[in-house]
């Protein structure tokens, strides 16, 4: 599991930067081929690394109790995901074992799953328990029919699914402990873009757009181009202070805390972004559905006791909603503005510098299994 910065030496850097008038910077850069963001060879390269690699599905706070469970399609394979009695958390492909059909959609909390086209029933393990009209099935052996397992593992209060014998261990051997047990779901929204998934994942990894892009919404609170980024294994950190944080200058340095003074975005392989910000927690899960549309799956969770008070759900609701609708949206306008300019034929890469170094790390970190896949299939 990887170590970042506490709060005290984070706060060292951002300082240090504010006064120096700089960021954090990489030390190479990435070129990465136009083409790759609407080849479709390329596209079906990255679903299979997607399936075959541990990939956020939920966060832990989804599934809260024994019966909980979601159903969703990710990376085109619908699957069913559930906390069982003893609460581990299992994932299955979401199919009947008669005839084929989904046993669930959403979410929900049941003690069992009854197929809808001829109820047959599997347990929260995924054993088949009953089968009507049982005689017509001679000789059928139920252990043999129970619900197919895909690879679940909770780390960091997230819930991880590989669907496919594995590339490689992905985000996990160095995903922090992210979301506390203390954390609670309040929201969850999807929707889609007509964007690369890559396009839209890039908006979060910089800083270097923020005055730009962003001159009415986050800028007049943070810095333009003004980042700590941590690399750590295949993941990257990468904080966006805001301007208050200068007021922890008169303050000791033990009672330094960044909370509410910093946005925290983490980068989980490959396509996942975990963001701390003033009242709450977005998890986003970008599905890709084609080289050019995208869809968000997008969790909001907060803190049970916050400075020792109960959650204030309108509080979290109302810095939830200023991201959607402010910075969030102008994100997406961008990548969806650049999707639409790969038309153009105006680039045959596009170039990420040293101010953006997340990016080309995670690039790097693709490649490498796109590549890892070609050979195998060689």
């Amino acid at each position: 599991m990887s170590t970042l910065l506490d709060d005290g030496d984070l706060v060292d850097r951002i300082l240090a930067h504010v006064d120096g008038k700089s960021t954090d910077k990489g030390t190479t850069v990435w070129r990465e081929p136009a083409a790759n963001y609407s080849s479709r060879e390329r596209f079906a390269a990255e679903l299979e690394v997607l399936r075959r690699v541990p990939m956020a599905f939920c966060p832990s706070a989804a599934l809260p109790e024994p019966g909980s469970y979601i159903a969703r399609t990710t990376v085109g394979t619908p699957l069913l995901v559930v906390r069982g009695t003893d609460g581990i958390v299992r994932g299955f492909r979401n199919a009947c074992r008669h005839r084929g059909m989904k046993l669930e959609e959403g979410e929900g909390c049941k003690r069992a799953f009854a197929c809808p086209y001829h109820a047959w029933t599997y347990g929260l393990d995924g054993t088949l328990r009953h089968i009507p009209g049982e005689d017509g099935f001679p000789g059928l052996d139920k252990d043999e029919h129970g619900l197919v397992p895909v690879t679940v593992q909770e780390q960091g209060g997230l819930v991880f699914v590989t669907q496919e014998a594995p590339l490689s261990d992905g985000p996990l051997p160095d995903v922090p402990d992210l979301l506390p047990p203390d954390y609670v779901l309040f929201n969850k929204i999807e929707f889609d873009d007509k964007a690369n998934w890559k396009l839209i994942g890039e908006t979060s990894m910089e800083g270097y757009h923020i005055k730009a892009l962003h001159s009415q919404s986050f800028y007049p609170y943070g810095y333009d181009n003004l980042n700590v980024v941590e690399l750590h294994g295949r993941n990257s950190r990468i904080v966006f202070p805001f301007r208050r944080i200068e007021k922890l200058r008169q303050m000791p340095r033990e009672e330094w805390k960044v909370q509410g003074r910093i946005t925290d975005v983490h980068q989980l392989f490959p396509n996942t972004h975990v963001s701390f910000l003033s009242s709450h927690a977005m998890l986003i899960i970008l599905e890709p559905v084609s080289p050019s549309e995208t869809h968000w799956v997008i969790y909001q969770l907060a803190p049970r006791i916050k400075n020792g008070k109960p959650l204030d759900i309108t509080e979290a609701r109302r810095d939830a909603n200023f991201v959607q609708d402010a910075g969030l949206t102008e994100d997406r306008r961008a990548a969806c503005a650049i999707q639409a300019g790969l038309a153009s034929g105006a680039n045959t890469h596009f170039t990420f510098g040293h101010y953006e170094q997340a990016i080309g790390h995670f690039h790097r970190h693709l490649t490498e299994h796109v590549e890892k896949l070609k050979a195998q299939q060689d």
